[in-house]
């Protein structure tokens, strides 16, 4: 009997409307034979598969005990969690391939594929890879089942497989999620089996298993590495060099099955059209194998493959074939749906059935998909030489923070930057060696770099699953461009690697000096001023330029200086603090040893403001965004160490306000809030609090005649696209064109503004995702950032949307009683990388109270 046929013959022995868990065994091939002696998954967890939402902890003791057991399964740590849970790998091969593995990875490494060689006798890699989204849970369950049949089959094509094949399971890429989402379900779990999707067992509360700890969508963060689970699966994913990877969700109750090829106009243009044709040729073996258990499925609809920072995508550019499979959800034990009662073991079998397919689809295939993966990185080096330029020059003379950051996920992604050896100077422009690195084009990876450098703004289908412009350097706020020539350019031998980053020595202070200070460029100048607040000691901020003499040379200082004078202070060994925090930070002191200056503000001027610690309130509860509360989280409190307290609006009417400097409106429905929370906002910022506000939240207050703000309308919107003559086909594509997936806009900053300080170029990209739009303002004053009159950088926006976005307020700020109003119709910490405009959300914090801009 052939291997696809094993893998076919399922029993349908589970009716859709009866719930209870099966033995391991009815999930797999009728005619499958097992060896008794290998642990079944209901012997290690006390229960059988589906018959409840297993944890983490259980989820890792079945594949321990596996490993114990099998010679064919080898467990690989690979790193932990937020909240220290162990990420893991399972590698299934034969015994002989697992005692080899180390070699047999090194031999298929990148830069052996670039040559013509012989590549039959390498290994078929398959890394599949289940429950990034932790409420989707039937992947982690599936995997045991895979997992379990693998290791156990006697049959003999199996051996033959494993014995050319290196089969990666990564069971849960989202432990943290995934615990979440368990403990609900356990908790809401009706033991009498209620399928209403009503029930309180379908509907998570605020946050939801979906994200990480940080409430980040780890299944966006495959191209941008903020997250550690991201970073630690990636060195693997890089090691193992897979050449199909199969990615399971879980999707809405009502829907089906689907599997990739998603729609092909969707495919980003860097994925070669050979990447689409083995994607058909592995959907036979899904579509069989579904048809074979008479499931409804469907496929090349919906999905694309345009983002590459997706488990399914991020594949394309690295020579594998990336694969989305997605369930309909039960979400609990099993719900009602269209088709019928959807149970918890159904959507099992399904991924059980797609997983199984998909080593055999490899397998049958497994020649061309070797030959594929060869091609891809020849081609790569051949269209890179055919470019009318040689790579990207970075530079960023100013914070060395944001520049190592993107020279580091370069790295992750086996990129090769170089650092100048010497100056180089480039259209009048001088590049400093200290500062500036290169980018060569031709290399393996030249894809990837593509896919984070390039600035696409036209598209042949422009509708978008997903975010369609994500351009690193502008996220980064780091200067690049294109280089065209390279006479003159002289680089260091070896590539850049993190053990290269230069760390600030200690500062030694004397009792004599008169005042220090540190500049505000600096990315992680917030996180040091906010460390010394927390130890007691005063500082101040220049409002405006100063000049100081320092080790006998006159030096100017930017606005937005931090000066710690020593007249003011109260604390014991504060100099002590001062330098060790300055230290672990990395931020350069300057001793200043006169109040006097050479020029400008001396250091006793009321110019210089004296700062007070922030406490900051972030409104949270259903209907709030968790993704951007998730992001200002994770920038304020894991990057900046500045604590945020979460509070839900169903208990803002218990909260004192007053123990707040700081409010912030993420994107939500605040329609929730009373007339009385209004009031009892508007009296808060009236005796001096300060509301930031982001998206939906910046219109509610407008809507509440607390931001001096109007927003463009969606009849407004709708006006500008004709619909007459279209019909009912041209819909989804009229939709398209009035959204903004998100796109990347430049704005000009006015970099004497308070809340600009730090920034030394007036030009800052921003993120936007929405269509909401504020007015430009007539008033003076009040516009911190606005748009260029054409603003679009990269990703795609309709030219009628570009046009009422150019010359409009991004960022306003204006006075509020003794308070503070700032919002933006922009994401300004979106997914955590964009580093480039979230110091506006910490100058929001430390400044607000340093500008003086009242409405009319």
């Amino acid at each position: 009997m052939s291997l696809y046929r094993l893998f076919t013959l399922f029993i349908l022995v589970i009716p859709t409307w009866i719930s209870f868990a099966q033995p391991v065994q009815e999930y797999l091939p009728k005619q499958a034979t097992f060896n008794s002696s290998t642990p079944l998954p209901s012997t290690t967890l006390g229960f059988g598969i589906g018959e409840r939402h297993i944890r983490h902890d259980q989820l890792k003791q079945y594949f321990n005990t596996l490993a114990q057991d099998s010679t064919r399964i080898k467990m690989t740590s690979i790193g932990r969690t937020p909240q220290q849970r162990e990420q893991f790998l399972v590698t299934i091969s034969s015994p002989e391939n697992l005692v080899n593995l180390d070699n047999l990875l090194a031999k298929r490494h990148v830069p052996y594929q670039t040559q013509a060689s012989n590549n039959a006798n390498e290994p078929l890699v398959i890394w599949l890879g289940y429950s990034v989204h932790g409420d989707e849970i039937t992947g982690a369950n599936a995997a045991m089942v895979v997992a379990y049949y693998l290791a156990a089959s006697e049959e003999e094509r199996i051996e033959t497989m494993l014995a050319n094949t290196i089969i990666v399971l990564e069971p849960s890429i989202n432990p943290d999620g995934m615990d979440r989402f368990a403990n609900w379900a356990a908790t809401y779990r009706s033991s009498a089996g209620n399928s209403d999707p009503e029930t309180i067992e379908h509907h998570q509360g605020w946050v939801s298993g979906r994200t990480n700890h940080f409430w980040f969508d780890l299944n966006r963060d495959w191209l941008l590495l903020t997250q550690q689970e991201s970073q630690h699966r990636l060195k693997y994913f890089h090691q193992y060099q897979p050449h199909v990877l199969g990615d399971y969700h879980e999707m809405g109750a009502n829907s089906s099955y689907f599997f990739q090829p998603g729609i092909a106009s969707r495919t980003h243009p860097l994925t070669p059209r050979k990447n689409v044709t083995l994607t058909k040729a592995l959907a036979k073996f899904h579509a069989k194998a579904l048809d074979s258990a008479q499931r409804l499925y469907y496929s090349e609809e919906n999905f694309d493959d345009f983002y590459y920072g997706k488990g399914s995508t991020y594949p394309d550019i690295n020579a594998g074939i990336g694969i989305l499979f997605e369930q309909a959800s039960s979400r609990g034990m099993q719900q009602d749906t269209i088709n019928g009662l959807l149970t918890f073991e159904y959507g099992i079998q399904n991924h059980v059935l797609t997983s199984l397919s998909t080593i055999e689809g490899a397998w049958e295939n497994r020649q061309v998909l070797k030959d594929y993966r060869q091609d891809f990185y020849q081609q790569a080096l051949k269209k890179a030489k055919k470019e009318k330029f040689t790579g990207y020059l970075l530079s960023e003379s100013q914070d060395a923070y944001r520049l190592n950051t993107l020279l580091d996920k370069l790295a992750q992604h086996q990129i090769n930057v170089y650092q100048l050896a010497e100056d180089f100077n480039y259209k009048e422009k001088n590049y400093a060696k200290e500062t500036s690195y290169y980018v060569p084009i031709v290399q393996s990876q030249y894809r990837v770099i593509q896919a984070l450098f390039t600035q696409g703004t036209d598209f042949p289908d422009n509708t978008f699953y997903d975010v369609s412009g994500w351009t690193m350097p502008l996220a980064m706020n780091i200067d690049f461009q294109a280089l065209d020539k390279t006479r003159g350019l002289t680089l260091k031998k070896e590539p850049w690697s993190s053990k290269d980053i230069a760390h600030v020595s200690k500062l030694s202070t004397k009792d004599t000096d008169y005042a220090y200070a540190f500049e505000w460029h600096h990315f992680l100048a917030p996180k040091l001023l906010n460390k010394l607040q927390n130890k007691k000691i005063k500082t101040k901020v220049a409002t405006s330029e100063f000049v100081s003499q320092v080790d006998g040379k006159q030096r100017v200082f930017a606005a937005g200086t931090i000066i710690i004078p020593a007249g003011i202070q109260q604390t014991s060994n504060w100099r002590e603090s001062l330098a060790e925090l300055a230290h672990e930070t990395h931020i350069a002191l300057v001793t200043i040893n006169s109040g006097l200056t050479s020029q400008g503000i001396d250091l006793g001027s009321n110019s210089f403001k004296t700062l007070e610690q922030p406490k900051v309130l972030l409104l949270g509860g259903n209907g709030i965004s968790q993704y951007e509360a998730g992001e200002i989280r994770y920038y304020l409190d894991e990057i900046l160490q500045i604590p945020v307290s979460i509070i839900e609006h169903s208990r803002l009417s218990t909260v004192d306000l007053s123990n707040y400097s700081h409010v912030i409106l993420v994107n939500g429905d605040y329609r929730v809030l009373s007339d009385s929370h209004v009031s009892q906002l508007k009296l808060w910022l009236k005796q001096g609090g300060v509301v930031f506000a982001q998206k939906s939240g910046a219109q509610w207050l407008a809507k509440q005649n607390i931001l001096s703000a109007s927003f463009v309308g969606k009849q407004e919107i709708d006006q500008l696209f004709n619909s007459q003559g279209l019909t009912y086909q041209d819909k989804e594509q009229l939709s398209a064109k009035k959204r903004i997936a998100g796109a990347i806009f430049a704005t000009e900053l006015d970099t004497s503004h308070p809340l600009a300080f730090g920034y030394t170029d007036k030009q800052l990209p921003l993120f936007r995702n929405s269509t909401l739009i504020m007015n430009s303002r007539q008033q003076p004053f009040l516009t911190v950032a606005k748009y260029h009159e054409e603003p679009l950088l990269s990703g795609y926006t309709d030219e009628k949307l570009v046009n009422l976005i150019a010359d409009n307020s991004a960022l306003v700020a204006h006075n509020y009683g003794q308070g503070r109003v700032i919002a933006t119709a922009d994401v300004l910490a979106f997914r955590g990388y964009w580093l480039g405009s979230a110091k506006l959300l910490a100058n929001s914090l430390f400044f607000a109270k340093a500008f003086n801009a009242p409405t009319r």
